[in-house]
């Protein structure tokens, strides 16, 4: 199995440039004094689509034969890895069909159809996505691109993990540890694969939903564990079903821990950052955030980066959290 590395990473870079936000690293003293340490947030809620997926569906895209990539693409995702793609295609000029669960927020199908993109729904306990997607390939000749367990994806989401370095030389800051959201694992390993070269101090930890905690028990057993559940958590960006066969292996060895979240904490850390960051956050893209706020990894008298992986939530959801 091909793995993407260090030079990959720069290469999507590149690649990006111009295209993908230099989103920014935020810092206020509430949040500092609410966890007894420092801490600095990576709003990927302020990158363009919402989250940090634009950056590895566009250069997966990149990376594509013109002659595959004028019979368009296909992907499967609860929402952002969709407007992600959805996006790329647009600014390529080619087609995407994004197979979406009937329960994902409504905002992240509209962004789907804003964008171009065609969505085809299914049942997430009844059907299976990837059959389907697979099936849609072999009907059209597009192309299908995972949400996580794919080189250019994951090269693509490592730019975040470069940018993150940068930023804390700009400012001549380092850090102890940085925390990020897991679902399928693609994001987290993109910023390991560039922090092992720019950063190598920072200890890497991941933050995913209570009954969603794969990647725990895989890093415990030393082995791919699978979810049983498919549904039920509001955070449904990090639904995976198991860690990914490629991200698993650039995960394993460099991540120091996971920190396991409750829906009721992710919306707490929702409200925390509308009232003292004033951004947007939707429950998986908080679920770092909340890692911290609520204690699961600690931070206390440490510097930590936490990355804010998405803002698309819908805005009954948002007020609930925010007490509206």
């Amino acid at each position: 199995m091909h793995l993407p590395g260090f030079s990959d990473v720069l290469a999507a870079a590149t690649r990006l440039q111009g295209l993908a936000v230099r989103t920014p690293l935020l810092w206020n003293p509430a949040l500092d004094e609410a966890v007894g340490g420092r801490v600095r947030v990576k709003a990927e809620c302020l990158q363009r689509t919402g989250s940090f997926k634009f950056r590895g569906a566009y250069n997966a895209i990149a990376l594509m034969p013109l002659a595959d990539r004028v019979r368009g693409v296909v992907a499967f995702s609860s929402g952002n890895h969709a407007q992600g793609i959805a996006e790329a295609a647009r600014l390529f000029g080619i087609r995407a069909t994004i197979v979406m669960p009937a329960d994902a927020p409504a905002i992240k199908a509209d962004g789907v159809r804003a964008r171009g993109g065609r969505v085809v729904t299914y049942d997430r306990a009844s059907e299976d996505r990837e059959l389907i997607s697979r099936g849609l390939c072999e009907e059209t000749g597009a192309t299908l691109i995972p949400s996580f367990d794919h080189f250019g994806v994951i090269a693509g989401q490592g730019t975040c993990g470069l940018e993150i370095g940068q930023q804390l030389a700009e400012r001549a800051e380092t850090a102890d540890q940085l925390v990020c959201c897991v679902g399928g694992g693609g994001l987290i390993a993109g910023i390991n694969l560039a922090l092992a070269e720019s950063a190598p101090g920072i200890a890497v930890y991941g933050a995913e939903p209570e009954g969603f905690d794969d990647h725990a028990r895989s890093l415990a057993s030393g082995r791919r564990e699978h979810n049983t559940r498919t549904s039920g958590s509001t955070q449904d960006a990090l639904l995976s079903d198991a860690p990914g066969k490629m991200t698993f292996p650039i995960n394993q060895p460099r991540l120091k821990g996971i920190g396991v979240v409750s829906d009721e904490e992710a919306l707490a850390a929702i409200a925390f950052a509308w009232r003292h960051l004033k951004i947007v956050l939707e429950p998986g893209g908080a679920c770092a955030l909340a890692a911290i706020l609520s204690g699961r990894i600690s931070a206390k008298d440490k510097t930590t980066v936490v990355v804010a992986t998405g803002g698309n939530v819908d805005a009954a959801l948002f007020a609930r959290a925010i007490g509206g």
